[in-house]
């Protein structure tokens, strides 16, 4: 996470956070930061699909068929957070934490992670083991590592 705060600053980027799994832990996490003010915008929790279609503006039709845990949802997700917080970075994550909720086609553990930067949104797909919580920590770390990545990376 520090990492990642540094390189926020160090850019001058602000960044935003559309949760529907997590419940808001990695906005909690980034605002966990003394002066999180500089790089954090806005934080939704989308726990809903009402909420994702009607605050987020994920379109109904991406939800109705392809599932609010999918890589569809998760881009429209990112996109829209950057754009409502008028950030540079907006990352998602929707996925299915457990113990119930999984099929065989979405088990538990099943999470997207979309980040928005400039004109392109990156879709992460992963498979986490373990309780709630687990997955729910996981995801966290996976989210910063992927933007951390991003921001660093020579492109």
């Amino acid at each position: 996470m520090d990492k990642l705060v540094e390189v926020l600053k160090y850019k001058g980027l602000k960044i935003a956070t559309a949760e529907s799994c997590t419940g808001g832990l990695l906005g909690g996490a980034l605002t966990n930061v003394s002066g999180s003010s500089q790089f954090f915008e806005l934080g939704m929790i989308t726990y809903s699909n009402e909420a994702k279609i009607n605050l987020l503006g994920v379109n109904e039709d991406t939800i109705y068929q392809h599932g609010a845990v999918s890589e569809n949802t998760a881009k429209e997700m990112a996109a829209n957070i950057k754009d409502i917080a008028g950030a540079h970075i907006g990352v998602s994550i929707t996925g299915i934490a457990g113990p119930g909720g999984g099929s065989t086609e979405k088990p538990v553990g099943l999470v997207y992670i979309g980040v928005s930067m400039e004109n392109t949104t990156y879709i992460y797909k992963h498979f986490f083991e373990g309780d709630r919580a687990s997955v729910r920590e996981q995801t966290v770390s996976a989210a910063i590592k992927h933007v951390l990545l991003l921001l660093t990376e020579e492109r």
